[in-house]
């Protein structure tokens, strides 16, 4: 699941580069069709193993994703062959400015730690009951953060109806996908439970996010 969560992330980077149509009015990045993944494997991850472990993995994402961002960087300074026409194509893709790249970077580390936050917090409160709803209302809460944080920062400049619009359509997308995929979701915590031997309530721990030694 680290893994998958991993390669989530950095997929949902280069995916961002291409924006799809819904219609005439409805426009998302294609980062949608599997940025999602990535927050119910958070969900997942948290609800078996709990937010300690949830929080290693986050740290684990942000650095292997700021490690291709930062070597994709690298690759658009060095020069190009003379024979070689892809340049523009190249660059489009890897080229991230750096303040779009800040801004992905930040707001998804503050979104998936808020999701594994919430969702840690409302098992112990609900002594475990209840995981559908919980990890759609932790995600809400993930989701809304993220894009609190990338939306100015990515398009600033661009009018806040315009930009409210924007965020609006991204979550209500996000949390949608989640819930379709609620039954699976379910399905794989239980399996994981049952199969590892382990659920764990997050009693009387650290939740401070920078804290990623904790796993005691």
């Amino acid at each position: 699941m680290a893994v998958l969560f991993t390669v989530c992330l950095i997929t949902s980077n280069l995916l961002a580069t291409k924006v799809f149509a819904i219609g005439s009015e409805v426009t998302l990045p294609c980062a949608v069709i599997i940025f999602p993944v990535s927050y119910i494997l958070g969900d997942c991850l948290t609800e078996v193993y709990g937010y300690r472990k949830a929080r290693m993995v986050i740290w684990l994402a942000f650095a292997m994703n700021f490690a291709v961002v930062l070597l994709g960087q690298i690759a658009v300074w060095l020069p190009a062959a003379s024979f070689w026409q892809g340049g523009d194509h190249f660059d489009f893709v890897f080229g991230m400015a750096p303040r779009v790249a800040l801004a992905s970077l930040l707001a998804f580390l503050v979104g998936s730690t808020l999701n594994s936050l919430v969702l840690s917090k409302m098992k112990v409160a609900s002594e475990g009951r209840g995981f559908g709803w919980r990890a759609v209302l932790s995600s809400l809460a993930g989701e809304i953060c993220d894009s609190l944080i990338f939306m100015p920062i990515a398009f600033i400049g661009t009018p806040v109806g315009i930009l409210l619009k924007m965020m609006l359509v991204q979550v209500s997308f996000k949390v949608l996908y989640e819930i379709v995929a609620l039954p699976l979701t379910s399905l794989v915590v239980r399996r994981v439970k049952a199969g590892e031997g382990i659920d764990t309530f997050d009693r009387g721990i650290s939740y401070n996010p920078f804290k990623i030694n904790d796993l005691k």
